[in-house]
């Protein structure tokens, strides 16, 4: 078939090489070693353990299947092309996978669902996804998946029996569910609503808030919870740790009491059918709206605070007080705790709604990207990273953009990759592809790789409470500490492009540094109770 991703240009040339944040460094210093900051990061942070992992705080990768790797040179992304890069996956430190929605839809974002016990024959068959989860399992890798419950396609059986059927009834016959249970699936009315879309061949109207190929479940049935039910016990069944819960806020629209209610259900539903059944929720909405839904018992909720250009983090980076990272986390904290107590929160930066970050920061040389991603990377819960987004990959504008092919390659004709969405329009990237950085110490990639290494070497970073360290933090730094099961870290980031010293000797029990991450060439030290932190920079210190 036509490869439409061959026609893409790509900027990756050899001249982006020499960016800063992405050069391969001279070896000028003593004993051979390069005098680049990486090579500090990489022997500092060599000999950081690992945290076993036996919960749900973990570090988790999405992957748009679609897009990801491609195994039989069709153009499309599939399931075994994810088993294929599976060693990477582990390598990089992650050991949860959120798979997109894989189920068969005609779409190829796939969030309208055709058959929900399914795997979309694009993407390969169930068998494939078994093969998936028995490797990840060897890996101690999780899997969840994007559960979309707010609508279907029109194309489900559901949707197209009770269709059938209005178009039947006569106009002056009331319906009934006994004579057609799926009328009771969906939310249909006589008169023209708000967010309701005309039946075809009927004069009816149903529920349709997303989009008119997209029917709105009614989720107050209950013959629809008995069928979201066996669901969950078939994914359940074949292997998932959980779910990604699509759209939470919109499963009643504008009620979020009632939306609660059902996510109450849900969840308290698929832990009775796995005791362990984790689940996230999407919520994108403000911080006091998504927390309220923590009252449902859910696991996680998405912590749309730090996310996107305009979140906490980004904010930080293009000038806030560096010290308004930290704050928020205390109060977040306190927020989220209130309300339930067992809450695991869900930190990310970018997703697959959202423009990348590699457009976020003007001339920024790598380093506010790398800087961000470890951000996120060091919030306490479930910390999600958006694939490609180690690799600094670039996609704005249309939804197509931002779910761009995979770019292990600067050729589209090598091995495993995709073609991405058909109305995607060109993509830039401005970093080098996975083959030209993995072998790069200062490149993205490998930060993201050493980030994701320091997270997994200290429970109290992926557990821990924060408390701030005031009277350190500044406009400039932001410092605190992380405490778990009596495991305490001090965390110390300088947010900004001027180097800072930070005086530590009210914090004499932190009298080691433990692990860094620099973005320039510029080295962390810390002698006589001073902390010097070169530009976007940040130390992890211990009591040993």
């Amino acid at each position: 078939m036509s490869r439409s991703f061959k026609t893409i240009q790509f900027c990756a040339v050899l001249s982006l090489l020499a960016v800063t944040g992405c050069t391969p460094t001279d070896s000028t210093a003593a004993g051979g070693q390069s005098a680049a900051s990486s090579v500090q990061m990489m022997e500092l942070n060599k000999d950081l353990g690992h945290a076993e992992v036996n919960d749900a705080y973990r570090t988790t990768y999405e992957i748009f299947v679609y897009s990801f790797a491609d195994s039989d040179n069709d153009g499309t992304g599939d399931l075994q092309g994810v088993i294929s890069k599976l060693d990477y996956i582990e390598d990089m430190g992650f050991n949860q996978i959120w798979l997109m929605p894989v189920s068969p839809s005609g779409t190829y974002h796939k969030y309208d669902v055709d058959d929900y016990m399914a795997i979309d024959p694009a993407y390969g068959t169930m068998d494939d996804f078994d093969e998936l989860i028995s490797k990840c399992r060897e890996k101690n890798i999780n899997v969840i998946i994007d559960l979309v419950l707010n609508h279907t396609s029109v194309n489900h059986p559901w949707f197209k029996a009770a269709w059938d059927y209005l178009k039947e009834l006569p106009s002056d016959w009331g319906p009934s569910s006994d004579y057609c249970p799926y009328f009771d699936y969906y939310n249909f009315s006589r008169d023209a609503q708000d967010g309701y879309a005309p039946l075809e061949g009927t004069n009816w109207y149903y529920e349709a808030r997303f989009w008119s190929g997209m029917p709105d479940l009614n989720l107050g049935s209950e013959r629809v919870r008995k069928e979201i039910s066996d669901i969950m016990k078939f994914w359940i069944d074949h292997g998932v740790a959980g779910f990604r819960l699509d759209a939470v806020t919109s499963y009643y629209t504008g009620n979020n009491e009632m939306s609660t209610d059902f996510l109450k259900w849900l969840v308290s539903e698929g832990k009775s059918l796995k005791n362990d059944c984790y689940f996230v929720g999407e919520g994108w909405t403000d911080r006091n709206t998504f927390a309220g839904y923590y009252a449902s018992g859910i696991d996680s909720m998405f912590d749309f605070s730090f996310a996107n250009n305009e979140g906490v983090i980004a904010s930080v980076l293009k000038g806030a007080d560096a010290k308004a990272y930290g704050q928020a986390q205390v109060n977040e904290q306190e927020l989220f705790s209130s309300i339930n107590k067992n809450y695991i929160n869900a930190p990310f930066y970018t997703n697959h709604d959202m423009a990348r970050s590699a457009g976020y920061y003007v001339n920024d040389g790598g380093r506010k990207v790398k800087m961000a991603g470890a951000m996120n990377l060091l919030m306490s819960g479930n910390a999600f990273v958006y694939y490609g987004e180690e690799l600094g990959m670039k996609g704005s504008g249309k939804d197509e953009n931002k779910r761009a092919p995979m770019y292990w390659s600067s050729d589209p004709e090598a091995e495993g990759m995709c073609d991405g969405p058909a109305d995607m329009d060109e993509v830039k990237m401005v970093w080098p592809s996975y083959e030209e950085q993995k072998d790069d110490d200062t490149s993205i990639l490998n930060y993201y790789r050493q980030a994701i290494k320091t997270r997994n070497a200290f429970r109290s970073i992926s557990h821990g409470t924060v408390t701030m360290a005031d009277d350190l933090s500044s406009a400039s730094i932001c410092a605190y500490t992380k405490e778990y099961e009596g495991e305490k870290v001090l965390l110390v980031l300088n947010t900004t492009e001027n180097e800072e010293d930070v005086n530590l000797s009210a914090y004499s029990e932190f009298n080691t540094l433990k692990a860094v991450l620099n973005t320039g060439e510029e080295e962390i030290t810390f002698k006589d109770g001073t902390l010097h932190m070169p530009a976007f920079s940040i130390a992890v210190l211990t009591g040993e």
